[in-house]
């Protein structure tokens, strides 16, 4: 807009008073608009002084005769008088027009504050949750992981009913544990419930829950401790307490780092989910992999998960134990007291 004000009034004159200084007497002038400036100039056409277009102030905005001055410098005025219209007009636009292309400050902060409001935001919303959720699974020892697994082991009671506790059962559950050790070969914790659970679920701690079918309607410790490995497998691919903390939030995590706690509703509701999610599914090669690594056969497995085993071939056709059999999961007298261990 600049440029077209200028070419519209670029050969404009006027007569006016022009004074240098406050003690300086007025005299008449000639004012012209050039290119980004006001010419002054007296009778003879001696150039008395340029004043930026870009910086000129009007000391007395509505009121006649229009007086202007270099911006910061207010003791040299040129006074405009009423009847030069055109001028006065040329001078008010294109200091208008100029105004409107600078660099306003205020705004500029303004929209510095939005955007900065709006990365802490996208923080808070994109970044904060998973990198106070990664920090809290490196930094949370083992101790706190059994605690927190015990707290979601109550709630997860409440469904499936205390754990079976039939007579010799603990002592084949130890043994079934040193058979099937965790990954890494850490220490693992087996627990038989009624019911409530699909198969077997590995709770952040390292507790795996079984459900009393796996040992009560199947005639070898295979298939438990098929269960077992898939339950092993998918705490490998997707950590238990990461699992808690991704459905709790991001006020989970940080209760977590602040306290070393979670809240009693946090835990409720992923026992809920626990229960009616479905298992995560793992791929055949996975399971082969994992089958092969803790010495169990595949097929019983298999056959449990589909009697056809149209689903599941497979991990019937690559069992890696299908030619010679893995050592022995339980001995005949402890399978037996597995199976017992709920009164069944």
């Amino acid at each position: 807009m600049t440029v077209t004000a200028l070419s519209k009034y670029q050969r404009l004159e006027a007569q006016a008073l022009w004074r240098a200084t406050p003690e300086s007497q007025r005299i008449d002038v000639i004012v012209s608009v050039g290119e980004a400036t006001l010419t002054i100039t007296d009778s003879r056409e001696r150039v008395l002084a340029h004043w930026s277009l870009a910086a000129i102030a009007r000391t007395n905005p509505g009121v006649h005769p229009a007086i202007y001055h270099p911006d910061g410098d207010p003791g040299e005025t040129l006074e405009v008088p009423e009847n030069e219209t055109q001028m006065i007009e040329a001078i008010d636009k294109l200091r208008a027009a100029i105004s409107r292309q600078r660099p306003r400050p205020g705004r500029l902060r303004f929209f510095g504050v939005l955007v900065s409001v709006a990365a802490v935001l996208a923080l808070a919303v994109f970044w904060l949750p998973g990198a106070a959720r990664k920090h809290a699974l490196v930094v949370v020892p083992a101790v706190k992981r059994a605690e927190i697994g015990q707290a979601l082991l109550e709630h997860l009671q409440k469904v499936t009913g205390p754990a079976c506790r039939g007579p010799g059962g603990a002592a084949a559950l130890a043994d079934l544990a040193l058979r099937l050790p965790a990954s890494q070969g850490s220490a693992a914790h087996f627990m038989v419930v009624r019911g409530g659970v699909t198969g077997a679920l590995r709770l952040p701690g390292g507790t795996v829950l079984i459900n009393a079918a796996l040992v009560e309607d199947y005639e070898d410790a295979d298939v438990v401790a098929g269960h077992i490995v898939a339950a092993y497998l998918r705490a490998a691919s997707r950590d238990p307490l990461d699992r808690l903390l991704r459905q709790g939030g991001v006020s989970a995590s940080l209760r977590l780092l602040a306290t070393g706690a979670l809240p009693d509703e946090v835990l409720r509701a992923h026992a809920e989910a626990l229960l009616t999610d479905p298992p995560d599914t793992l791929d055949p090669e996975t399971l082969l992999i994992g089958f092969r690594d803790w010495g169990v056969r595949a097929t019983p497995y298999a056959y449990a998960i589909d009697i056809t085993g149209e689903t599941v071939l497979p991990l019937i056709e690559a069992d890696p134990f299908a030619g010679a059999p893995p050592p022995q999961i339980l001995s005949d007298q402890n399978w037996l007291r597995l199976q017992a261990i709920c009164g069944g």
